[in-house]
């Protein structure tokens, strides 16, 4: 099944025929994707499907054979799953960074490019934190400030690695709202790998399965999680329910002993 929008809407980013080798190991086979503006994307699929491989593509930081179409690369940012976060730098410093894309060879940032970042802390509730040590936040405060980097590329297609694997529930829900809520307040595009699959229905507008670098199938969460196809993908038998109304996958019931 190809993963495409609507046939009414032209996709914003497009990729045709993508493979990618590493180590002598195919890691993406084969793998087209159609993405509109303003949809969000869900990768999801076991460990080593080739999600990370894939956004990172898509970035343009990896080698591949096939087709990329899209905006330019400052118009694309990439959330890493594990960023790097250096020692001794402060928040503005570090969100600063994401002006880097715009600008020229040599040059500094400038008035304008220092305002875009102090507005992209404000709007993620971190103008407090400017002057703190990046190091020395928890890792809530940490992910708000990398994806306010992101926020201050002013891009208009954001690619998420697994951006809450690290966080704990509360956290995740708050990161994944506050990425919802940028995407409608700045018409953002956003293609996320998402690790949990009740997660991942819950936020995005479609899902494309992928497992050993190819796409097993893609379409509406409803269409996707289907616990036959995931049971399969992922080596174990999971079930799916739905609570108020979102849907959710579960590990199967344990089967436990009789007590003698």
């Amino acid at each position: 099944m190809n993963p495409s929008p609507t046939d009414a809407e032209a996709p914003v980013l497009a990729g045709r025929e993508l493979s990618v080798k590493l180590d002598r190991s195919l890691v993406l086979d084969d793998v087209s994707l159609e993405v509109a503006a303003g949809e969000w994307v869900g990768l999801i699929g076991p460990n080593g499907a080739g999600k990370s491989t894939l956004l990172r593509l898509l970035a343009g930081l990896v080698d591949h054979a096939g087709s990329v179409s899209g905006p330019g690369p400052n118009q694309i940012a990439l959330m890493p799953q594990t960023p790097i976060v250096p020692e001794g730098m402060t928040v503005m410093e570090y969100v600063l960074l994401g002006r880097t894309a715009h600008l020229g060879w040599l040059s500094r940032e400038s008035r304008r490019d220092r305002e875009v970042a102090a507005a992209a802390l404000v709007e993620l509730d971190l103008a407090d934190f400017a002057a703190r040590n990046i190091s020395q936040l928890s890792g809530g405060e940490t992910q708000r400030v990398v994806l306010a980097r992101a926020v201050a590329q002013q891009p208009s297609i954001l690619l998420l690695d697994e951006p809450t694997s690290a966080l704990d529930i509360g956290y995740q829900n708050t990161v994944l709202e506050l990425v919802d809520k940028l995407r409608a307040d700045r018409q953002l595009t956003v293609v996320a790998a998402m690790h949990d699959l009740t997660t991942a229905a819950r936020f995005a507008d479609r899902l494309i399965l992928l497992n050993e670098g190819r796409v097993v199938t893609s379409g509406s969460p409803d269409h996707v999680l289907d616990p036959d196809v995931l049971s399969t993908v992922y080596g174990t038998s999971l079930v799916s329910t739905r609570v108020d109304g979102e849907l959710v996958i579960l590990p199967a019931p344990r089967s436990r002993p009789s007590p003698t």
